[in-house]
């Protein structure tokens, strides 16, 4: 027998069944907004994609409105993870920014990074756009910290943290205005470009040594 090819079709207890629903319903409203706009967007759109009844959708999400905070949520929910990571590891501040800004680019090719950018905070209720600004806030605070270990133990030139963090998360946010996924880079490739760009900025190189193919 094939695997199943709906969520409303795989095995398992309850709770599970009812948790791999609700995430099919914030991926297939994620990719519904990236594709035609939060704005227009309908609900029966986004049943239409995943074959079910627009009823059906509110046993897992109780609005549009909250469809998309929760794809902001999960796009900066990686990103927060990251830093989460990069916060424990037992290396230099560059190296951890490292894998923070590597973390950071491939959120955004994701699915969730059309929300994490061009989404607006303002389609949302207060209290659910005081969540997302809290969680970008609290990224932005991981990088400068990062930013700041490295200078103090000399992975990172003397620069100013803040508009170090700024610079780095502007050019990352920038990705999702350009990313397309049958884009000539990987999500992973684009990455690590953007780790070596910021990590070996734009000092010539010796005569033969390349970074890879172009895009």
């Amino acid at each position: 027998m094939g695997k199943p090819t709906s969520p409303w079709q795989v095995p398992g207890d309850r709770e599970r069944r009812r948790e791999l629903k609700r995430d099919a319903v914030i991926l297939a409203a994620a990719r519904a907004f990236r594709e035609r706009g939060y704005h227009n967007t309908s609900l029966d759109d986004i049943a239409a994609l995943l074959h079910v009844t627009k009823p059906t959708l509110y046993y897992y999400v109780s609005n549009k409105e909250q469809m998309l905070f929760e794809c902001f949520r999960e796009g900066l929910g990686r990103v927060a993870s990251a830093c989460g990571e990069a916060r424990g590891a037992q290396a230099s501040g560059r190296e951890r920014l490292v894998e923070v800004v590597r973390g950071y680019a491939e959120a955004i090719t994701s699915d969730f990074g059309w929300c994490m950018v061009r989404a607006e905070d303002q389609d949302l209720s207060p209290a659910m756009g005081a969540r997302i600004k809290k969680l970008k806030s609290g990224i932005d605070q991981e990088m400068r910290a990062l930013v700041r270990q490295g200078i103090t133990d000399g992975s990172i030139g003397h620069c100013d943290p803040k508009m170090t963090a700024f610079a780095l998360a502007g050019a990352l946010n920038w990705i999702a205005h350009w990313y397309r996924d049958d884009a000539s880079l990987s999500a992973a490739e684009i990455a690590e470009r953007f780790v070596e760009l910021f990590v070996n900025g734009l000092a010539p190189r010796p005569s033969g040594v390349t970074s890879g193919k172009s895009p």
